[in-house]
């Protein structure tokens, strides 16, 4: 890793925005790290075990979801990065064929944009998807379950959401980015008209499933603001961040909106599923926050040693991310395997084992990332071949399956495969087995689709 590593930040261009490297590791590293602190796990009178969350245990650490709950600042990083690579496929298209030939292979455009933009994700992806789905499987075969195990089957495939969010925000990039081009502002804007329509429609008319459209409309504005940012329109950060902290305080002192800007169990409305008008002021607050620090970040940046370091958990930052509620639940399995006391979460003896628990799931992490690091490599992008047709369809077919297994499969879990357990998808039932089948199908389409060579290249 370190001397992969190095090749590529001695090979940095100029023109790169380090920041949105450090931005995209900081933002996971968040996550995994807020994941790692939340999970509080007891082990009841009939000593079986199971996971709590310590922001409802100890409600007043909600608060910290404001500056924690960082998952908006990927999706705003998202936008940026995409606006480059879409932008740049373009240009070779039209250096191959003019522009008159580009126009008739915008399919073949989009088809290897998603392929560039969803190897990195779907490849790691598939494998975690398909090392669990084995070993799910070979448990139930061998009747082996309960406890701690029954709740790792379930819980460690919540944060695919993320990935399934992710690819929608790929899909959508051209139709969006163009809409960005003509209208500037005015299509964010519309996004986040339409996101408080939503509510409204939800909490003020009490209008059925309105509320699973802001799954959209939420993440894809933030995401849009990641055009604006690639093309220096962001203006003034100052006014983002305090627009947006003041109308998240004020939705959540006056409206139905509760503190916390992660889900909480049992609560009856979540701020994040689905995505709620307090969620999208929330993003609004980060992404202005995260700018106001561009500066003093970006001298930071300019140490040779920092940037190897930010190079080098890019390299990683997915696999990382997709492993670590499995290392985890592999260290509480470890404790509870050796009968070592858990302490009741928020005490002061639990949280003198936080640091060790938290340094075994780094090092845990760090052994499950040197086996599967690999597959988040590219395999290389392929070329652009302008006159395919049919492409375009084909990866769009692919992505939209990929989301909803992806999606699917984050909300019914490993667990019961062969039961046909089902988990609600919006308004439809899915199984772990429909879910896994459509994300390989989606991901093999995508791959399919994106194979081609570029026409003067």
């Amino acid at each position: 890793m370190g001397s992969s590593a190095d090749v590529l930040a001695a090979a940095t261009p100029a023109s790169r925005d380090k920041y949105i490297d450090l931005l995209r590791v900081a933002s996971l590293g968040t996550v995994v790290l807020g994941h790692w602190l939340m999970a509080a796990v007891t082990v009841g009178d009939d000593g079986r075990a199971e996971i709590g969350n310590l922001l409802a245990v100890e409600p007043r650490l909600q608060l910290l979801t404001w500056a924690l709950q960082i998952m908006p600042v990927f999706f705003f990083v998202g936008g940026f990065s995409h606006a480059l690579s879409y932008r740049s496929l373009r240009r070779k298209a039209e250096g191959a064929e003019g522009a008159e030939g580009a126009q008739g292979a915008s399919g073949s455009v989009y088809s290897v944009f998603l392929r560039v933009r969803l190897q990195r994700l779907l490849r790691p992806t598939v494998v975690f998807i398909g090392v669990w789905g084995a070993a799910a499987l070979v448990l139930q075969l061998a009747g082996e379950g309960g406890g701690l195990l029954d709740v790792s089957l379930r819980l460690v495939a919540q944060p695919l959401w993320f990935i399934g969010i992710y690819l929608a925000m790929v899909a959508f990039t051209p139709p969006l980015l163009r809409l960005h081009e003509r209208y500037g502002w005015g299509a964010f804007g519309g996004l986040v008209a339409a996101a408080g329509g939503v509510d409204v429609l939800r909490f003020a008319l009490g209008v059925p499933y309105v509320e699973f459209l802001n799954f959209a409309f939420v993440w894809l504005a933030v995401h849009q603001l990641g055009f604006l940012r690639a093309d220096g329109r962001l203006g003034r950060p100052y006014v983002l961040a305090g627009g947006g902290l003041a109308g998240a305080a004020l939705l959540v002192a006056y409206g139905p909106y509760p503190l916390s800007m992660v889900g909480m169990p049992g609560e009856k409305i979540s701020n994040m599923a689905p995505p709620t008008f307090a969620l999208l002021c929330h993003g609004l607050w980060l992404v202005g926050a995260v700018e106001l620090l561009r500066g003093p970040a970006a001298r930071w940046l300019r140490g040779p040693r920092v940037w190897r370091t930010v190079v080098a958990a890019n390299g990683i930052s997915m696999t990382a991310f997709l492993w670590h509620l499995t290392a985890m639940l592999g260290v509480y399995g470890v404790l509870l395997g050796v009968g070592a006391r858990l302490p009741e979460p928020a005490t002061a003896a639990w949280w003198a084992q936080v640091p060790l628990r938290i340094a075994a799931a780094v090092v845990v992490t760090g052994v499950l990332v040197a086996v599967f690091r690999r597959f988040e490599r590219p395999s290389g992008a392929g070329e652009l071949k302008v006159s395919a047709g049919g492409a375009g369809p084909a990866a769009a077919a692919g992505a939209v399956l990929c989301l909803f297994g992806v999606l699917g499969l984050s909300m019914v879990g490993f667990g019961g495969l062969l039961e046909g357990r089902t988990a609600m998808l919006i308004a439809v039932r899915v199984t772990a087995p429909a879910a896994v089948a459509m994300t390989l199908v989606g991901w093999l389409l995508v791959e399919r689709a994106g194979r081609g060579r570029l026409l003067g290249a």
